[in-house]
């Protein structure tokens, strides 16, 4: 099924709202005053100047703030690391450049604006530590307490000294630099403040639920005195999984002046929280002479901050997705005084595969080996560190498909052997891997009299299409048309929902709204049977069916009626069932439940100035069940997007002697434009995995991502014969002799 977007009107037509165009009676404004240190105190803060100004009504600090909660505990969300999280205008210390330490707040936006310029702080300045690669040897082992983290497996077999050994074997050492989010809707938060003291917060957030248990533990909150709401996001992608501190911020304001306020974080302001972060990368491969994978090593080294411990699964894909007897797997930080990284697209995934992907291609050209080859070679059955079995796994076909739809056996083997006029052309191939994760949901559906549906959870769409996904499970389930239902998500008060992230929603929300329709279905069947000559009378569930719009017997199709009549029978308005979705976790345990894809690349290369075209890619998916081919294949495509860039462009830049971000625009941090975008064609394998969800849907976000920048790199060497180990694959490293 392709179907366009059901909220695509609301958005092109500007009548969607996102969360700081949400409408206030005596809205205040206000405007973030950021740090210009990165590590210290505050000595003095002097507002007098901004307080001048008309129309400002306060300048809150760390010094007349409202009451704040004082125990780690209470300032963790619910995806919240190891540590003690960052507290907004808690006290006068400096962690990290661009720390808010004032808030403006005045009658109008513009006024907020200036009065923040003039806000003049002091600060005693201490020495940061803002290089990884210089504080590499105070690495240490990362506590586990994050969500959704696994640290890696103890060792198999005998690594080291297999790779000792080994007639056949590479070792390369793998550089990411710093990536930031950057949605189109800044960070903002409007808290509307009624009459009875009763918040209703409109944030850019990855889950309303999320940001409410937030401000409800920080400042003290019952959760009734608390609504948070997230109806249209424009963008995060992980940015939006934590609360961001303009949050707290615009809570505080509200408390303390008792109005309504809202504020609104700048471009720059959006570099000044978590990133992706900066990560060193060893791999060791060795082989037999046949390619037979014969040992497995891949460590890696991380940033975090220095109050908590941000983790990613890193390494572990390196021991899941090739079959290899003997594999060793690490994974440390090195604590620096930067904020806290957080999750990004594909997290761990997206530079963790990236340097196993361009290591196996490195040992291909060892081996005189196709790249394709060498991984069909090596192709795991089952997980190779515990021995579990897949839940599916259609990885082989996506190698199979992807190929032959890109043309992948007229490549040469040898690298700078195809040219067309002053370009070198080169293809290069990599795998993809991600988790493919269900949790728990609650969803409820209320079918009304003049037969239209409601379903609701508190779910989030950052655009990737949730609204619509929802709305076609319930009216595949109902067998109703699409038009009749609506569904509802984005408020705290609804139905509980897991954070918006990991590729998880639809398994996740999805299933719950199949099972609440399930439910509705049975409860209109009794119904049915009690109507006056009914034809169900005597007829079990499983005999009748619901299409149309109505209920029918499935042998006799022309006995049926409408679901308006059945109400109408009942004198019954509406009916409403809720059901809660808790995964078979003693069933799914069993398995290793993942997402795969197999990625082609047709690179461009001007040899005299390094400039790398991305000309043609492949994507072959094995995500389970899709459930709405137009919306899937857009996320797939948005993610080879954003893997062009993490290879060819993206890299936040830091000055170390300053401990900053430099870079911190979109004029200076490089994104892929439409001229950098040429030929991406995506397509999915056949596969249905019910281990995962009731559903067969798997997920399909962050797996178009992983894979992409390494078989870009991979394309480059073949193209050049240069291997480039680092990302972003600039001119000036694709040139480097």
């Amino acid at each position: 099924m392709a179907v366009s977007r059901v909220d695509g009107r609301d958005k092109v037509t500007g009548q969607a709202r996102y969360a700081a165009e949400h409408p206030a009676e005596a809205l205040l404004y206000g405007v973030v005053v950021s740090g210009t240190v990165t590590k210290g105190r505050i000595a003095s803060i002097d507002p007098a100047q901004a307080l001048a100004l008309p129309g400002v009504v306060e300048v809150i600090t760390h010094e007349n703030r409202p009451r704040l909660r004082s125990f780690d505990l209470f300032y963790k969300d619910m995806t919240a690391p190891g540590g003690s999280p960052f507290r907004p205008l808690y006290d006068d210390k400096i962690h990290s450049s661009g720390q808010p330490v004032a808030l403006v707040v005045a009658e109008t936006f513009e006024a907020a604006r200036y009065a923040a310029s003039l806000v003049r702080v002091t600060y005693e300045v201490e020495q940061h530590e803002t290089s990884l690669v210089e504080h590499m040897e105070r690495s240490h082992k990362p506590s586990r307490l994050k969500a959704g983290y696994t640290p890696p497996p103890e060792p198999k077999g005998f690594a080291d000294e297999m790779w000792d050994k080994a007639v056949v074997r590479m070792e390369g050492e793998y550089y990411s630099g710093v990536e930031h989010h950057n949605p189109l809707e800044m960070f903002a938060s409007t808290v509307v403040r009624g009459d009875d003291g009763h918040l209703t917060i409109y944030d850019k957030t990855q889950s309303s639920q999320n940001s409410r248990w937030y401000v409800s533990h920080v400042f003290g909150l019952s959760k009734d005195k608390v609504t948070v709401r997230n109806p249209y996001v424009g963008g995060a992608f992980g940015s939006g999984l934590r609360p961001q501190y303009q949050l707290a911020l615009a809570v505080m304001a509200a408390l303390k002046l008792e109005r309504s306020v809202r504020v609104v974080l700048t471009r720059q302001q959006m570099f000044s929280f978590g990133h992706r972060p900066e990560t060193i990368q060893r791999v060791r491969l060795a082989a037999r002479p046949d390619g037979t994978l014969t040992s497995i090593i891949h460590e890696a080294l991380a940033e975090t901050s220095r109050n908590e411990d941000y983790v990613e699964v890193v390494v572990n894909w390196s021991g899941q997705l090739y079959a290899c007897e003997h594999i060793r797997l690490g994974y440390k930080l090195v604590a620096l005084d930067r904020f806290s990284p957080m999750d990004m697209r594909a997290p761990g995934a997206a530079h963790g595969v990236h340097a196993l992907e361009v290591a196996m291609d490195e040992l291909s050209y060892e081996l005189k080996m196709d790249p394709l080859a060498l991984r069909l070679h090596n192709y795991a059955d089952i997980d190779p560190t515990d021995g579990l079995p897949y839940s599916t796994k259609e990885l082989r076909a996506c190698y199979q498909q992807g190929a032959a739809r890109f043309g992948w056996a007229k490549r040469p083997l040898e690298a700078r052997s195809m040219r067309e006029g002053h370009e070198l052309i080169g293809w290069g191939m990599a795998t993809g891997m991600w988790d493919a994760m269900q949790m728990f949901a609650r969803a409820s559906a209320v079918l009304h009299a003049d037969g239209n549906l409601v379903v609701s959870s508190a779910a989030t769409d950052i655009g990737t299409g949730t609204y619509t996904a929802m709305c076609i499970i319930a009216a595949d389930a109902m067998g109703m048309p699409l038009e009749r239902v609506r569904f509802q998500l984005g408020d705290s008060t609804l139905p509980v929902a897991p954070i918006e992230g990991g590729s998880s929603h639809v398994a996740t929300v999805g299933s719950a709204v199949q099972g609440v329709c399930e439910k509705l279905k049975k409860s209109l069947f009794k119904l049915a049977r009690k109507m006056p000559d009914s034809p169900f009378a005597s007829a079990g569930f499983e005999e009748a069916e619901f299409a149309g719009g109505g209920l029918r017997l499935i042998a006799q199709p022309a006995h049926g009626v409408t679901l308006q009549a059945i109400l109408a029978s009942a004198c019954a308005a509406r009916i409403e069932e809720k059901y809660m979705m808790l995964p078979n976790m003693l069933k799914q345990q069993k398995y290793l439940r993942a997402t795969h894809s197999a990625v082609f690349v047709e690179v461009r290369v001007d040899e005299a100035f390094g400039t790398v075209r991305v000309t043609r890619v492949v994507s072959a998916i094995a995500a389970g069940r899709i459930i709405n081919a137009k919306a899937a294949r857009s996320q797939i495509v948005g993610g080879v997007v954003w893997g062009i860039g993490q290879a060819l462009h993206e890299e936040t830049q830091s000055d170390d002697r300053l401990g900053r971000f430099m870079n911190h625009n979109l004029g200076e941090y490089h994104v892929s434009v439409n001229a950098d975008i040429h030929d991406i064609d995506v397509l999915f394998v056949e596969e249905d995995d019910r281990i995962v969800s009731r559903l067969g849907a798997k997920g399909v976000g962050e797996i178009g991502q992983v894979g992409v920048a390494a078989a870009v790199c991979n394309a480059i060497f073949h193209a050049t014969g240069r291997r480039v180990r680092s990302t972003p694959m600039t001119p000036d490293k694709v040139m480097a002799p």
